[in-house]
């Protein structure tokens, strides 16, 4: 090979490595539980979950690396439980898991899906607190009647407002991945794909974009199709097939509080 052509190729080598694209993730967690285990990032493929990094927990660090062929919605799992989402984007990722907080930080989307978790966390709270409410007003022996009005008007508005966040979410995010990503992590608490009215709204709402993700239109479709079943049934339900169930992903409702 000639002088002119090494040079040529040395140079062109140089270049695509410094075109390519990579994700940094440093990790640390103070729960000692966690020292020696292996931690997976995973993303949603054709055949389910799966695995396209590892690494160990080492005196409460880790650390993942590698390639980005372009922005992606993943989970970090420990064995076979998913423990949070993340964004596989360009940039310094930094997690922290500890036993009062699990946060991923350092780059844009990372930071406006946690900002998103947060406010969702704070409406769940909120919720939860109305449990603890009902406990106290019986223990000040208030009527169980009255208690159920106040409180169901509550839990309705509690409800409203937190299909109002997610909604928004998905729909301000349409075009990227953290719409589709947190559309997964909404549906994937239900049994089987199922139609209800806030995610008609958001299809009703979806650019092109959207409704052609992958898993967005086969939820869909599926949705559709089960409803279409149902709706032909006599009065005795009969189970959908195993088929019809969505891949497994971290449900919205999972997400760990801050």
């Amino acid at each position: 090979m000639s002088i002119r052509k090494t040079i040529f190729l040395l140079v062109s080598v140089t270049v695509f490595a410094s075109c390519a694209k990579t994700y940094n993730i440093q990790g640390s967690s103070s729960i000692t539980a966690l020292d020696g285990s292996k931690l997976y990032l995973k993303t949603l493929q054709h055949e389910g979950m799966k695995a396209i990094d590892s690494c160990d927990v080492v005196h409460g660090k880790f650390h993942f690396t590698g390639l980005l062929d372009t922005i992606c919605m993943a989970n970090l799992f420990m064995d076979e439980e998913a423990i949070m989402p993340i964004v596989l984007e360009e940039g310094d990722i930094t997690i922290r898991i500890d036993n009062a907080m699990q946060r991923v930080s350092g780059t844009p989307m990372n930071d406006s899906l946690y900002k998103f978790i947060d406010q969702h966390n704070q409406i769940s709270s909120r919720m939860t607190e109305l449990s603890h409410q009902q406990s106290q007003m019986l223990l000040e022996g208030i009527d169980e009647d009255e208690i159920d009005r106040k409180l169901n008007k509550e839990a309705s508005r509690i409800a409203a407002e937190e299909d109002r966040l997610v909604t928004s979410f998905i729909v301000n995010n349409f075009d990227n991945v953290l719409g589709t990503g947190v559309f997964m992590m909404v549906t994937s608490q239900y049994r089987y794909p199922v139609l209800t009215p806030q995610i008609e709204d958001i299809m009703s709402k979806a650019t092109d974009k959207f409704k052609n993700d992958t898993y967005v239109r086969d939820y869909y479709q599926t949705a559709q199709e089960n409803e279409a079943h149902m709706n032909g049934m006599d009065d005795v339900a009969q189970p959908l097939p195993e088929t019809a169930k969505p891949q497994h992903a971290a449900p919205l409702t999972n997400i760990p509080q801050q």
